[in-house]
Order: C-alpha cells, then sequence, then structure tokens
C-alpha cells in the first residue's frame, strides 16, 4: 500500500509535462510571446478591419425575418439586396486598395506610404457608415415583422395599401406597367403618418434611391385600426407619382382657378396644396365617408393650429381641408354625411377668422374648392386612360351598405365576406361610432380578419 502511495501525484499537485516542475515543486510559467511592434501590427490590422467590414454587410436572407405571413417578400428582400450588393461591390474594392496599400507600408514604412494606408482607410470608413445606415434601415423595417402583434399588425396594413393599387391599376383606361414591390408598412413614433415614395432619394441613406413605397405609421394608428384612413391617404401620395399626375394636376387647378379669375396669389396657394389635397381626395375615394372622420382624428387639434394659415405650407390650412373632403364628399353623392360633417366640424371651429387666414382666400375659398375638387377628381387626364380620378376609382351608396354590413360582422366576430381590405378601416368606424362591440374587440376583430387573407 504504501509503494502505491508513492506512485500516485500529491494532492493539490498537477503533472504537465509542457509545464516541468522548479525545484520547488511549483509549475514553470510558459515564457510570454515576445509583444509585436506597434506599427506592423496596426497595418495589418486595418486591412483585416476593412476586409471584415466589407464581409459582415452582407445581402439579406429572407429566412432570418421569418417565414410566416408578415415577413418581407421575396421582392422587398430582392430589390434591397440589389442595393447592398451594388454599394458592397465598391466597399469591395476599397477594401483591396486598402491591402495593397498596408502591404507597401510594410515593406517601406515611410510617411508617404503610411499616409497613402489612412487615406484609403479613411475613404473606406465613410464607405463603410453610409451602407452600415442603409443595411441598419431596411434591418430595422424588415427586423418589425419578427415581432407580434406589430408584425400582423404592419401586414394587415400592407394588405390594405395592396387593395388600394389595384383598385387603381385594375380600372385604368390604359394599360400601365404593374408597379414592384408593392408599398410595405413600418412603424415609427411620431404624431403623423408619413410616406417615403418609389425612386426618391432618402437622406438618411446617404441620397440612395428608395426601391418601394414605404408607409410610416405611428404606434397609436396601429392600435386604433378606425385611424388607418392614414395609410390610403399616404399610398396616394405615391399613385400620384405613379400614374404620371405629378406635374398635370397642379397645372390644371391652377388654370382653372385663373380662368375663374380668383388671381394669381389664391390660384398659387392651391396648386401649392395639391400633394396634400390629391392624398385626401382620392383616400376618400378609396374609402368612403368614413375616412372623413379618420381625417378629422388628424386635423381636429387647438384652434391656434386649426385657424393657423402657413404661406409655405404644402397642407392645406387645417380649417379648410376638412371642408374640401366635405365638399368632394358631397360630389360622391353622399350629401347627407357631407353636411353632417360640415355641421360638425363648423360647430367645433366657428369662427374661421380668428386665425391668420388670408381674408381673400376665405371668401374665395367656396368657389375655389369647388372648382379644384372638379379638375383634381372630376375631369379627364390622359395618363388615366382619358379617365377622371373619380371614374378610375369611386366609392357609390351600394359600397356604403356593403361597409355597414362588414361592421355589423365584424363587430359579431363573424366573416365580413368578400369585403375589400380598404373597406374595413371604414367599417371598424361604423363600428366603433354605432358602439356595436368595444373598441378592443374590433381591433381584433380588424386584424383578424386582414391576416387571414
Amino acid at each position: 500500500m504504501a509503494a502505491l502511495a508513492e506512485t500516485l501525484p500529491k494532492a493539490g499537485i498537477r503533472k504537465d509535462p509542457a509545464r516541468p516542475a522548479s525545484a520547488t515543486g511549483r509549475p514553470r510559467l510558459k515564457r510570454a510571446v515576445p509583444a509585436p511592434a506597434v506599427l506592423p501590427s496596426w497595418l495589418r490590422a486595418q486591412s483585416i478591419n476593412v476586409t471584415r467590414h466589407a464581409a459582415a454587410l452582407r445581402p439579406f436572407r429572407r429566412e432570418e425575418f421569418g417565414t410566416g405571413p408578415a415577413s418581407p417578400s421575396e421582392g422587398h428582400i430582392q430589390v434591397v439586396n440589389q442595393l447592398i450588393t451594388k454599394l458592397r461591390a465598391g466597399l469591395l474594392g476599397m477594401s483591396g486598395r486598402v491591402t495593397e496599400a498596408v502591404a507597401a507600408a510594410s515593406e517601406e514604412p515611410g510617411s508617404p506610404q503610411l499616409l497613402n494606408v489612412v487615406r484609403h482607410k479613411d475613404r473606406a470608413h465613410k464607405w463603410v457608415q453610409g451602407i452600415e445606415k442603409i443595411w441598419d434601415f431596411y434591418f430595422e423595417l424588415f427586423g418589425q415583422r419578427q415581432s407580434m402583434p406589430y408584425g400582423e399588425w404592419l401586414l394587415s396594413c400592407d394588405r390594405i395599401a395592396m387593395d388600394c393599387y389595384q383598385a387603381i391599376f385594375s380600372n385604368l383606361g390604359v394599360a400601365k406597367s404593374i408597379p414592384a414591390p408593392p408599398p410595405f408598412c413600418f412603424m415609427r413614433t411620431g404624431f403623423a403618418p408619413a410616406t417615403i415614395r418609389r425612386g426618391i432619394a432618402i437622406r438618411k441613406l446617404g441620397r440612395q434611391l428608395n426601391p418601394f413605397p414605404l408607409v410610416q405609421l405611428p404606434y397609436h394608428r396601429l392600435i386604433n385600426p378606425w385611424t388607418l384612413g392614414a395609410v390610403m391617404h399616404e399610398v396616394s401620395h405615391n399613385l400620384q407619382t405613379e400614374l404620371g399626375l405629378s406635374k398635370v394636376i397642379p397645372r390644371n387647378v391652377a388654370l382653372r382657378l385663373l380662368k375663374a379669375g380668383l388671381g394669381r396669389s389664391v390660384a398659387s396657394v392651391w396648386a401649392r396644396w395639391n400633394r396634400e389635397m390629391f392624398a385626401d381626395m382620392s383616400a376618400l375615394l378609396l374609402g368612403g365617408p368614413e375616412v372623413v372622420g379618420s381625417l378629422m382624428d388628424v386635423v381636429g387639434r387647438a384652434p391656434a393650429l386649426v385657424f393657423g394659415f402657413n404661406p409655405d405650407g404644402v397642407h392645406p390650412t387645417p380649417y379648410l381641408r376638412t371642408l374640401i373632403s366635405v365638399e368632394l364628399l358631397r360630389r360622391m353623392g353622399f350629401t347627407d354625411e357631407a353636411e353632417a360633417y360640415r355641421r360638425a366640424w363648423t360647430r367645433i371651429y366657428s369662427n374661421p377668422r380668428a386665425g391668420n387666414i388670408p381674408e381673400e382666400i376665405l371668401k374665395s375659398f367656396p368657389e375655389a374648392c369647388a372648382k379644384a375638387v372638379d379638375a383634381m377628381c372630376f375631369q379627364p387626364f390622359e395618363t388615366l386612360g382619358n379617365k377622371s380620378l373619380a371614374q378610375v376609382v369611386h366609392f357609390q351608396k351600394k359600397d356604403q351598405q356593403i361597409v355597414e354590413e362588414a361592421a355589423c360582422r365584424l363587430a359579431a366576430g363573424t366573416d365580413p365576406g368578400i369585403v375589400s381590405e380598404r373597406y374595413l378601416i371604414g367599417a371598424s368606424r361604423i363600428a366603433l361610432n354605432r358602439r356595436l362591440a368595444r373598441p378592443g374587440v374590433i381591433a381584433q376583430k380588424f386584424y383578424q380578419e386582414l391576416v387571414r387573407r
């Protein structure tokens, strides 16, 4: 037993052939690797860093954002990847030049060679930052689709936006190339919704062109779907451009008012309002009377804001903006609804002269409004196949009956049937106004119906 004990290692002492024991019995420490010289190491790191940056800013894979219906479509992923790949090719070229400069400086580390390294490195670094902004922007947008219920909310808004495009492009008087990819909705904090049109240079993306329409929706709108007339408004901004109406509409409105003798200053104001007015008009034609209530949600604020005229503003003065929609609603044949909205609005805001709206704008408003609405919505446009906007997309009494029936079904939790996606916004608002169900139930059923499609 004693002989066996002598063959065992002492407790706490580990035999390690790579670390022989010293005379004291303690393991010897390995000799430290000599520290490399600072300059060669730093030069090598610059080449490695920029090469790894280029490798990391890779194209997206669709599956990394989920595989459900809320995930970005193949088309959205493809066009973003095309943009990233194009920019990444430039970065890979810069990475190669950094590597070549490092190699030259390593062989002959003189000041000119070293300065050449940092110049190439600086250019590559700025390029990296630019691509990172774009990569991060779309990564955030696509990543929102992975979490619930936000992904399903945004999918629902995508389907409403798609329905708007389909309703208009399928009823034009002339065939047009099919826009692709379709609009893509995302969530962003803020008071008001917004859009970034297809083909627009985005400052936050280094002036690169946005490859598909983006619709930005605040969280507070998404949790209250009866306020989502904003989706149709923002989509309509994109439609004005893609239908080729961006120049002809302001020109037609201005000429119509000038021919009526309303003066150059009045005509210029209405021409400047054309894009926001078109979006309101198009949304109303797409969604029906309840869109006016959704607009009032947006512009019904403190009197100082509602009566505030901005001489450079592109939005109609809020007080007048609601009344413009009332005029279109009347022309659509909804005279009772138009009068009800007009009375409610003017009861809340009874004194338009309390603000700074110019007198000539107030006095000329009834005539200018009627002529501007007619020029924008009821006159034919060549780019629409010689149809008017109201002929391309028209909401009639029968459509309102569909919306009202859908409201009852939605509130009861039954299948609303084949109703158009965009009509569900009006249905949810009718259900809310008539107290057909609790607000939370209406919102839940609204999204359930859109997601199941």
